[in-house]
């Protein structure tokens, strides 16, 4: 066992010399004199590689350790809910992607919170409420994300290496801290990539596993005899009552690629000549791939039915099923996913922080370009300690809950600023009331009812878009005045 703890502490710190190395690299492609640098990778981004930042940061964490824990507890309806995430990537980037990089470019947006507020401000002072109110929602939401994302790696990781959770999360948190800081979306997106390769490998290895141990006749005839639930379930829990529920994730995934802010900053990153259709052809293989994972928690479940935590679904199947050095392998993969989401989560509400509400709350403040980036990169250490500080002392929680509590409700948010204008244009005003109510009211259902976890934030996106057009056309004459005012 000592020798196989010796391999696993050896994978893990090869990982974080390679992750550091990219990171470093792409701090030198970073340039004094442009913001784009740091938030954007210099819109630098190729097909593969923007496919693969995609993707990693799609599925990682949650589809790791996550989805298994959920399909453990709920049955198959998880596989097919997570299966709706590749197509939904696929089509939001052959349909959404191109128009928001044009439009980010003409405006010289570098985040989501800038695109916003300069699609909504039309150059008045409520500009810097609405960028400084997007950026806010966010850091608030992304957080709670992020700190489902550091206790999902520091629990695998302490398994894994025989350390304590806290022990394992202060080890993983500080290199993304580090690789981040130093190479901004250029280094997410690159080490993105690298993880995403690990992933498919892992994916397909471990069906290969199961697959060959059990015949599917026989994992279905195991799996009824533990709960026919588990195949055959009555409703779509925990996406709905109703058995269709399950097919609403098909929306809320494509919402989830295009408006949220973390993944939808990587369309903005792409180089002005990426034909997006060859990026789909990678995002489809690469999902489809990944929706695999989940089969692993209904595996587990017919041979470990006594789990008293889900969660712990994947980590049971390592420690059992898989040679220990195999195991080893396989769980760097999946650290690989986790660290993919947790990067992108780092970066997004650090330049949140660093540049949207440094700039809505002064506008006018001039500091040198280098002095700029390291206020970028303090920002980055900054939330980093504070996303460990909040996993330490948050309550128990399901991990894919606590990640749809952040992700959905901010989903609920951006929904009309982002996607709604894209095809008819509110305004100022309008944007407020939207995030308000996507807020609100995401946030209500998942905290105080039992609606399932993707109709409560489709029931925000819903009143949030129904607020939008409708605040935007009873205050069209404020926003126009205020408009003419500002000229």
């Amino acid at each position: 066992m000592e020798n196989y703890q010796f391999l696993n502490w050896s994978l893990l710190l090869g990982s974080f010399g390679i992750l550091i190395l990219i990171g470093y690299l792409s701090s030198r492609a970073i340039k004094d004199s442009d913001a784009a640098g740091f938030l954007v990778a210099g819109r630098s981004l190729g097909p593969f590689v923007g496919a693969g930042t995609i993707v990693a940061t799609g599925f990682s964490g949650w589809g790791f350790m996550g989805s298994p824990g959920v399909a453990y507890e709920f049955g198959s309806i998880e596989v097919l809910g997570n299966f709706f995430f590749a197509p939904a990537m696929v089509i939001a980037v052959l349909y959404f992607a191109h128009f928001l990089r044009k439009r980010a470019e003409e405006l010289g947006s570098c985040t989501i919170p800038e695109y916003v507020s300069q699609v909504h401000g039309g150059g008045t002072g409520i500009e810097r409420w609405v960028k400084g109110v997007a950026a806010a929602i966010t850091i608030v939401l992304l957080l709670v994300f992020l700190t489902s994302q550091i206790k999902a790696v520091g629990l695998l990781g302490a398994s894994w290496l025989g350390i304590s959770l806290t022990e394992s999360a202060i080890l993983m948190i500080g290199v993304i801290i580090l690789y981040t800081m130093l190479g901004g979306l250029a280094a997410v997106a690159w080490t993105d990539t690298l993880m995403v390769v690990g992933m498919c490998v892992g994916a397909v290895v471990m069906m290969v596993q199961i697959f060959t141990d059990v015949n599917l006749s026989e994992f279905v005839e195991r799996l009824n005899a533990v709960d026919p639930e588990l195949l055959n379930p009555s409703t779509a829990a925990p996406y709905g009552e109703s058995k269709s529920s399950v097919f609403l994730v098909l929306p809320y995934a494509f919402l989830f690629t295009a408006v949220l802010p973390y993944m939808a900053v990587r369309f903005l990153a792409f180089k002005p000549s990426v034909k997006m259709h060859h990026v789909a052809i990678w995002v489809a293989p690469l999902g489809c791939l990944l929706s695999l994972v989940p089969i692993i928690g209904l595996y587990v479940r017919i041979a470990h039915p006594e789990l008293a935590d889900s969660d712990q679904a994947m980590p049971a199947y390592l420690a059992t099923f898989l040679h220990p050095a195999l195991a080893g392998i396989i769980t760097l993969f999946i650290l690989f996913a986790m660290k993919s989401t947790a990067n992108s989560l780092l970066h997004t509400v650090s330049s949140a922080a660093s540049h949207d509400l440094r700039t809505a709350l002064f506008p006018n403040s001039n500091a040198s370009n280098q002095r700029i980036l390291w206020v970028n990169r303090s920002w980055v250490a900054i939330l980093g300690i504070v996303g460990f500080l909040m996993m330490l002392f948050a309550p128990p929680f399901m991990l894919s809950w606590l990640g749809i509590l952040g992700s959905g409700t901010l989903l609920a948010v951006m929904i009309g600023p982002v996607f709604i204008s894209s095809f008819w244009q509110g305004n100022a005003y309008g944007a407020l009331a939207a995030m308000f109510t996507g807020l609100v009211t995401s946030g209500s259902f998942l905290l105080f009812t039992d609606v399932g976890w993707v109709e409560g934030p489709l029931y925000g996106c819903a009143a949030s878009s129904v607020v939008y057009v409708t605040v935007s056309l009873l205050t069209k004459k404020s926003g126009a005045a205020a408009m003419a005012r500002s000229y």
